[in-house]
């Protein structure tokens, strides 16, 4: 069976997470799709089995039921309509990454959900391979540890991941975009939230003693800084993300995220925060604001550093089928930025797929072959 194969069969299994839950994992639909996975490697292998990750999570923001799947095959370069009533259109255009795909087969939706790639490319990927190896015992490895994760979309992949029970010395997690990505560098992160207390009064007698808690939350937005966003920076840069907000006239509540690659500036993004909760409670009286602040992960570089051979390994790997190794920085973070820090140096690979977390995701299918060639090959370079 091919990668895209198992894609397309994971697909059917709606694994949004939620951010709101208090279970691990937070929704139940991902113990059953990771039952399945367990039932899945039983039923087709058994036997020797360095370290590969996946999450089994997608992002809950886009629809992500009843995903259907079409492949367009010899791909011209020209727009690809996945959804006329709506709108929605893969053109080149606007992701030139399509470009890099000419003459290949890639793997899309009707333009009403998500594919779910990021990270279901992964994990297919993974079991590709140790169907392989399995199915091919003259190929040379060592021992090779599996795991899928849930809830890495929020921030929560790792909370119960035992590294000592893993056993694997360091792993890969197969979390990235083209084939040839070797990530080692990352965001650090942490969240904010922002609680504003208002004072509700009825509207006919409101004047001097109403305060309105959305107005606060408007105000408080707008004395960060506006140049330091997600859609003004790019590379290195750091932001401030407003990711969701509520409120009524009595309360309100904003969630950020701040990430910087580093570390001493995350940290300062953190007292900007605090310092403009203290301006605000002197502007409009005393426990007005309130900000909680949370770490996230921290830049995994300083933790895979000392265990280079796995980005050189992998720099060779992917030269030997023939791409070119790409390292940028990782505007985010993957389950490896957190088991890093836990004892698992854990660089991240490509999935050749793009457009995560939206409807013009894609795949394809040539890519995939090749990642999961490139998992043969780190296998074989850590066989024992």
């Amino acid at each position: 069976m091919r990668a895209y194969e198992r894609l397309i069969k994971y697909t059917t299994f709606a694994t949004g997470s939620k951010e709101s839950s208090d279970t691990h994992p937070s929704t139940p639909e991902q113990l059953t799709f990771g039952s399945a996975l367990v039932e899945e490697m039983i039923e087709n292998w058994s036997g020797n089995v360095i370290g590969f990750l996946a999450h089994m999570d997608v992002v809950d923001s886009v629809p992500f039921h009843n995903i259907k799947t079409r492949i367009v095959e010899n791909y011209d370069g020209s727009r690809i309509i996945l959804n006329q009533e709506n709108h929605v259109i893969l053109d080149p255009k606007e992701y030139e990454v399509l470009n890099d795909y000419i003459g290949k087969d890639l793997l899309v939706t009707d333009g009403n959900t998500l594919l779910g790639a990021d990270d279901k490319a992964g994990i297919a990927e993974i079991l590709t391979m140790a169907e392989e190896l399995y199915l091919h015992p003259e190929i040379p490895h060592g021992t090779i540890k599996i795991g899928f994760t849930p809830d890495e979309e929020i921030g929560q992949g790792a909370d119960l991941f035992d590294v000592a029970k893993f056993g694997a010395d360091f792993a890969y997690t197969v979390d990235g975009a083209a084939f040839g990505e070797v990530e080692y560098e990352t965001f650090n992160a942490a969240s904010a939230d922002v609680f504003l207390q208002g004072i509700s009064i009825h509207t006919g007698s409101a004047k001097d003693k109403l305060v309105n808690a959305s107005l606060l939350a408007m105000d408080f937005n707008s004395m960060l800084p506006e140049q330091e966003r997600p859609e003004h920076t790019e590379q290195y840069e750091g932001f401030y993300h407003l990711d969701y907000m509520t409120g009524a006239v009595d309360n309100a509540k904003m969630h950020y995220i701040l990430r910087d690659h580093d570390r001493t500036k995350l940290e300062a993004r953190k007292a900007v925060m605090k310092e403009t909760a203290e301006k605000f409670n002197a502007k409009y009286g005393e426990n007005t604001a309130r900000v909680e602040l949370k770490d996230s992960y921290y830049n995994m570089t300083e933790r895979i550093k000392p265990h280079w051979h796995l980005i050189d390994n992998a720099y060779e790997a992917v030269k030997q089928l023939g791409g070119t190794p790409i390292s940028a920085p990782v505007r985010g973070g993957t389950d490896g930025s957190r088991l890093s820090f836990m004892g698992l140096p854990c660089p991240n690979l490509g999935t050749g797929s793009h457009n995560h977390h939206g409807k013009t995701e894609f795949a394809c299918l040539q890519a995939m072959d090749q990642c999961v060639q490139l998992l043969i090959l780190l296998a074989q370079k850590y066989a024992q």
